[in-house]
């Protein structure tokens, strides 16, 4: 992985044609007499060389469909439909959308929706679609699940913060590895790209931030069973495995058992388990008692 982007000094990298500029972001503001809403994580991207990278990163194809949460004021919208696709902008801040419709109403490739991405009916996209986003801080996890559990995505090439990029990206024994690192793995494989520090958005947000490519895996199935086995053994970091198994009425003798079986020590804890063990796990041990 290269460095951390900082605002682009002098003339930008033109790979891409956008509108990210401080001077451009902020006259638009202004003409609509708006202000970033820090309740939307609005951090609205004004460097041309990482608007540009997190396009490289999407990798797109002639004709792409392409799902874009939180485009703001419509730039990257904007530099992917120039690159051929096919965006479906969804904005959950409709003071938003007549500045939105500004940048993009003469891109007969967009469409502009004013929605909450949390209640987004995935299954309307088609079939190998991409999610491509500068993606707001407090729903980034839980939309990167959904869309990876939808299976309707090729690729996702999202912004993030560092600390989320790291743990999609983490390994057993890593800080930050967890569930939601194991439900990335699950679905498709990830990298990190470029860090993008805080000079390139507009407000500056407090924390670097990364553009992440993740590639889906191909006819993936959920596997539910597993993933429960999972949120129960990470419920309580502090405590063993064992005892997070224990409290959630797993039969003791069973769980030493099966700990046993898997090759794990008594004293395991969640953290250090790969996907394979947690799917070993699982075929030993079955559900909790009673179920």
């Amino acid at each position: 992985m290269a460095g951390t982007f900082t605002p682009s000094p002098g003339e930008p990298d033109e790979t891409v044609p956008n509108l990210a500029s401080p001077r451009v972001v902020r006259a638009m503001l202004a003409r609509h007499g708006l202000t970033p809403d820090r309740s939307f994580g609005q951090n609205f991207l004004i460097d041309r060389n990482a608007l540009n990278e997190v396009v490289r990163a999407a990798d797109l194809p002639p004709g792409a469909s392409v799902l874009e949460v939180g485009p703001g004021l419509g730039t990257l919208t904007r530099a992917l439909a120039e690159q051929g696709a096919t965006v479906l902008a969804l904005e959950l801040d409709a003071r938003l959308i007549p500045a939105l419709r500004e940048t993009t109403d003469a891109l007969p490739s967009v469409q502009v929706r004013q929605g909450d991405a949390m209640r987004f009916e995935h299954a309307s996209m088609p079939a190998g679609s991409y999610l491509v986003s500068n993606l707001p801080y407090q729903i980034s996890t839980a939309l990167i699940v959904t869309a990876l559990e939808s299976g309707r995505y090729r690729r996702l090439a999202v912004l993030v913060q560092r600390e989320v990029a790291e743990r999609i990206v983490a390994d057993p024994g890593d800080p930050g590895f967890g569930a939601f690192s194991l439900i990335c793995r699950h679905y498709a494989e990830a990298r990190i790209v470029r860090d993008v520090s805080p000079g390139c958005f507009l407000p500056a947000p407090k924390v670097v931030s990364s553009v992440v490519r993740i590639d889906a895996r191909p006819d993936v199935d959920p596997d539910p069973d597993t993933f429960t086995l999972i949120h129960i053994g990470f419920r309580h970091r502090r405590k063993t495995l064992r005892n997070n198994l224990v409290a959630a009425s797993y039969d003791p003798i069973s769980v030493a058992r099966g700990l046993d079986e898997v090759g794990l020590p008594p004293n395991v804890r969640a953290e250090v388990l790969a996907l394979d063990a947690w799917r070993q796990l699982r075929t030993v041990l079955g559900g909790p008692a009673g179920d």
